[in-house]
């Protein structure tokens, strides 16, 4: 049973950084617990706010439910309550309800809610959506807009009022003046977590809007490289943090998109730079090319 409630859960995320952990595989695309355990391991060496388990960047769109709850369980156990665990909520609502009865279970402290796949939705039922998931556990939510499920400052006022264990709102889009109206409608009701890939370009300007923290994926293979950009994000040390950007950040997003999936290959790419390998990613994500690879690693050594 988690420790925290949705309100401390609130308070405590947005103090730091947040962690999104690969998930490891095999070759063989099977889930390697050890290898998962022996990096939050390491992980848990520096300090952050949180751990969402099987995130984006854990590839939660190719686990398998039972796998999802292996992987939760699997965190929550290893960190032993060193930080927050929080748990995925995705897919249809049925099965988001699912996943986040099971989190609870697991012992996890909260959720993440992923957008519904392949359908759009108007804004109602996205509403309806993510109060259904809300009320099925007493677990703080953080709601993920993006993709096909981004809400509006209407939406996000409605769920918070009508649902008390919704504490975060992470945006996955990026809209200056749709993340100002949402803070201004709602305010520090909620807490505000920048989603958007390689979070850490948008870490300062998103700063102004209300957004305190991030999700960092390059914590996993350079923690704390990422710990020192978000000390310098919340100092707002800007020639600190375009000292960064264009040292590191900027090179990296170049290769980052040449390739639709490059946000979380070149993640497990990374780990496999610094010498602790991931395993690939799965289907229908597909790994970088060698010179890639040899390209990321120059650029790592550079800041090493």
């Amino acid at each position: 049973m988690t420790e925290y409630s949705p309100t401390d859960l609130a308070a405590q995320l947005k103090s730091g950084l947040l962690s999104f952990p690969v998930t490891h595989f095999t070759e063989d695309l099977a889930f390697d617990e050890g290898a998962y355990r022996k990096h939050l391991s390491w992980l848990a060496e520096h300090p952050v706010a949180g751990l969402f388990a099987a995130g984006g960047t854990g590839e939660a769109f190719s686990l398998t439910a039972e796998e999802t709850d292996q992987v939760v369980r699997a965190a929550v156990d290893e960190v032993d309550g060193a930080v927050p665990v929080l748990a995925p909520a995705t897919g249809s609502t049925a099965n988001a309800i699912a996943q986040a009865k099971a989190a609870e279970a697991a012992g996890a402290d909260g959720l993440l809610l992923m957008p519904p796949y392949l359908t759009e939705a108007s804004q109602a039922g996205l509403v309806e959506h993510v109060t259904a998931v809300c009320q099925a556990t007493d677990l703080g939510v953080v709601v993920y807009s993006r993709a096909n499920a981004v809400l509006n400052d209407e939406s996000v006022a409605a769920i918070a009022d009508r649902n008390p264990t919704m504490i975060g709102f992470k945006d996955g889009v990026g809209s200056i003046e749709q993340m100002t109206r949402t803070y201004a409608r709602v305010g520090d009701r909620l807490i505000y977590v920048g989603g958007l890939p390689t979070a850490e370009t948008f870490a300062l300007p998103l700063l102004q809007l209300g957004v305190s923290t991030y999700s960092s994926a390059l914590f996993n293979f350079l923690p704390g490289w990422a710990i020192e950009f978000y000390d310098a994000v919340r100092a707002q040390d800007r020639d600190e943090v375009y000292r960064r950007l264009n040292e590191f950040v900027i090179p990296y997003l170049d290769i980052r998109d040449r390739t639709a999936g490059y946000a979380v290959s070149i993640v497990k790419a990374g780990l496999d730079a610094v010498g602790r390998p991931a395993g690939p990613v799965r289907p229908p994500l597909t790994n970088l090319h060698e010179a890639e690879v040899a390209e990321l690693r120059d650029l790592i050594a550079r800041i090493s």
